[in-house]
C-alpha cells in the first residue's frame, strides 16, 4: 500500500460506517405504533378487539363479584347484585371509551 499508487486506505470511520450498513444497523428503528396498527394504542386490530372484550369482562366480573358478596354478606336479596351489574358494564365502557378517546397533548 504505496502512497504513490494513488490507493488509499479507508479510514476507521468508512470501515465502520460500512459495517453497518451491512448488518443494517443504520436503518431507521421501525416504529411499531405504525406499522400498520392503531397509532393510538399500537396494536393491530386483533389486539384491539381482545382488549376490548377482556376489559368488559373483567369490569362486569368485578361488579358481579361485588355485588353477590355484598348480597350475601347484607341478606339484602339481588338488589345490589343487579346495582353493580349497571356499575360494572359502566366501568367496561368508561375503560373501553378512555383506550379510543384522543389524547390531549401538554
Amino acid at each position: 500500500m504505496s502512497e504513490d499508487s494513488g490507493d488509499r486506505e479507508p479510514s476507521f470511520e468508512e470501515r465502520m460506517q460500512a459495517a453497518r450498513t451491512r448488518q443494517g444497523l443504520d436503518r431507521p428503528a421501525r416504529d411499531p405504533a405504525t406499522d400498520g396498527n392503531d397509532p393510538s394504542t399500537g396494536l393491530s386490530p386483533w389486539g384491539i378487539g381482545m382488549r376490548v372484550g377482556v376489559e368488559m369482562v373483567s369490569a362486569l366480573v368485578v361488579a358481579v363479584a361485588i355485588g353477590w358478596a355484598l348480597d350475601r354478606w347484607l341478606g339484602t336479596g339481588p338488589i345490589l347484585l343487579a346495582v353493580f351489574v349497571l356499575l360494572g358494564g359502566a366501568a367496561g365502557v368508561l375503560n373501553v371509551w378512555r383506550m379510543f378517546a384522543p389524547r390531549r397533548q401538554g
